[in-house]
């Protein structure tokens, strides 16, 4: 096997940067805001969510989205459609009105975003998602946070993913370019050993040569097992390294299928991917 978890085959389940712990609690009740057992199913799902922010109106309609161990799914649709807004409801930064949010066995719908963290969910925002101020090696260790065993194996397998910023790391994210900033804060969530990584609209802003590589590396990632829930404006380019798809109108799922179906789905392309 290489020595890089991250140049294996996909789907080979190695767990050196995934978070290793496992496993349901003891039954609790979705009120007081514990897990519960909920064994069978997808990985991840956010299965028929509706639901909004506070007590204003519902922006998901019996919306569901999900990815499997070693999967990418990428979530597409127009400006406004509720991409963001989905990804934010399984992660619990709404309330989910109807429907339930599962993760490796667990329904996990009453816990707030910090409890998902401790689970196993990585999540990067789109905007503010690194410390500006503080140097590059820094912000991957405030990634760390949670953890309480030696991390350095980790950051060593994050510089040798992202080697920019082995050679950056004692350099103020701040003074960063765009992609590399992103590529900081991907990094920063890898460090929890995420059983899960949620990326919000990851190569926003980037250039096109950027982007690409942004990609790339976010299917090495998905090689080592860890699923992959991804929102993304560059819809053609998303859905050509996805395993699923689904596009969003007014938060409700319009289509879904493999990446490649929907490239292929003659509406799609009209509607969505430019003809």
């Amino acid at each position: 096997m290489s020595g890089n978890p991250y140049q294996d085959d996909r789907g080979n389940k190695d767990r050196s940067i995934a978070n290793p712990k496992g496993g349901g609690t003891a039954e609790g009740a979705r009120r007081k805001g514990k897990a519960v057992t909920a064994p069978g199913g997808p990985f991840l799902i956010g299965d028929a969510m509706t639901g909004g922010y506070g007590k204003g109106p519902d922006i998901l309609h019996d919306c569901t989205i999900a990815v499997d161990q070693g999967e990418i799914a990428v979530i597409v649709g127009p400006n406004g459609a509720g991409k963001s807004t989905a990804m934010k409801a399984v992660f619990g930064m709404l309330n989910v009105r109807q429907g339930h949010v599962r993760l490796d066995g667990e329904d996990i719908t009453a816990l707030s975003p910090q409890d998902r963290v401790a689970k196993g969910m990585g999540f990067v925002p789109q905007t503010s998602n690194i410390f500006t101020s503080m140097t590059v090696q820094e912000n991957l260790e405030m990634g760390a946070f949670i953890r309480t065993d030696d991390f350095s194996d980790t950051m060593a397998q994050v510089f040798d993913l992202f080697p920019i910023l082995r050679e950056k790391r004692n350099q103020a994210a701040g003074e960063l370019s765009g992609g590399q900033r992103q590529q900081v804060a991907v990094g920063r969530a890898l460090m929890t050993r995420p059983k899960v990584l949620m990326l919000d609209e990851p190569t926003a802003g980037v250039s096109p040569i950027v982007m690409d590589e942004l990609f790339d590396r976010i299917i090495e990632v998905a090689r080592t097992g860890i699923p992959i829930l991804m929102v993304e404006q560059n819809a053609r380019q998303a859905l050509e390294i996805a395993d699923k798809g689904y596009v969003l109108v007014q938060g409700t799922n319009a289509y879904s299928g493999t990446g490649k179906d929907l490239l292929a789905d003659p509406e799609v392309r009209k509607s969505f991917l430019g003809g």
